[in-house]
């Protein structure tokens, strides 16, 4: 596996992913440029998971989708994007369950396809390091962990399930930083969710994550949670479509967009 260094471009990773160079987590990757989740649908889906998403913003903020079905490319993402073979790793389902996890779709991918490209919380983790938070996951070289919740998403159509979500551990003042930090992308989930105990929200081991690694918690830290785009596959697990596919979690899109591309003013 090879690594670029920091002065990368996105499309220079683009092109070692999809050569092969590079397999794993895309997490502290070519900081300062937008990372996303991905969702690709058979056509006769996709208005249905659209209208999921604009219900569920928080967990699924759309940033883009296939201008056509068949069409793997998200120009306004990025010149030269293929989402058929851009990302480290793929997740392909069918009937609700991943039956594989691929370097490339190129040889799956139907005419019909439509892909989804969704906000990611990777791209405010670097906001957050230039802040001086300790964003652990980066600093240990890990995934992002991620849990289910009992938080439940509303409904559309096929479309329904709890949210998932990524949690960061941080002292109460970085926290409150944080949470003004991310409040100004809504587009990569915005502020956090939920911040404290785990059991409010139906997480009972912050040490058993249901996708990710899992990270120290430092005596004084206390974990916060923001929804997570991994959700998606939540919910492609009781819409048991015939096929769909997604991004491995953590294994994202990374986007000629900046971080700066999305911020707001509150």
């Amino acid at each position: 596996m090879t690594k670029l260094d920091s002065n990368a471009t996105p499309r220079q990773w683009r092109r070692l992913i999809r050569e092969g160079g590079y397999d794993a987590p895309t997490s502290g990757l070519c900081g300062g440029f937008l990372q996303c989740n991905l969702v690709i649908l058979p056509r006769d889906a996709a208005d249905e998971f659209e209208d999921f998403c604009l219900s569920n913003p928080k967990p699924c903020p759309l940033l883009a989708k296939s201008t056509t079905p068949g069409d793997p490319s998200l120009p306004s993402l990025g010149e030269g994007i293929d989402v058929r073979f851009d990302l480290p790793r793929y997740r392909h389902w069918q009937a609700g369950k991943v039956v594989d996890e691929l370097a490339s779709i190129e040889h799956l991918w139907k005419d019909n396809d439509v892909a989804f490209a969704l906000g990611c919380s990777f791209s405010f983790d670097h906001a957050l390091g230039k802040a001086g938070i300790d964003v652990r996951h980066v600093s240990e070289g890990c995934n992002v962990p991620m849990y289910r919740t009992s938080i439940t998403c509303e409904k559309a159509g096929r479309f329904w399930g709890d949210m998932v979500v990524s949690m960061r551990p941080m002292t109460s003042k970085d926290a409150i930083r944080a949470i003004e930090i991310s409040t100004h992308y809504p587009e990569a989930h915005g502020a956090p969710v939920h911040l404290g105990d785990p059991t409010l929200i139906g997480i009972n081991d912050l040490k058993t994550p249901d996708f990710g690694s899992a990270v120290s918690l430092k005596t004084g830290e206390i974990p916060v949670f923001w929804a997570c785009g991994v959700t998606p596959q939540i919910v492609l697990e009781n819409a048991q479509l015939p096929i769909a596919f997604t991004h491995a979690p953590g294994h994202m899109l990374i986007t000629d967009k900046t971080h700066e591309d999305l911020y707001e003013i509150s």
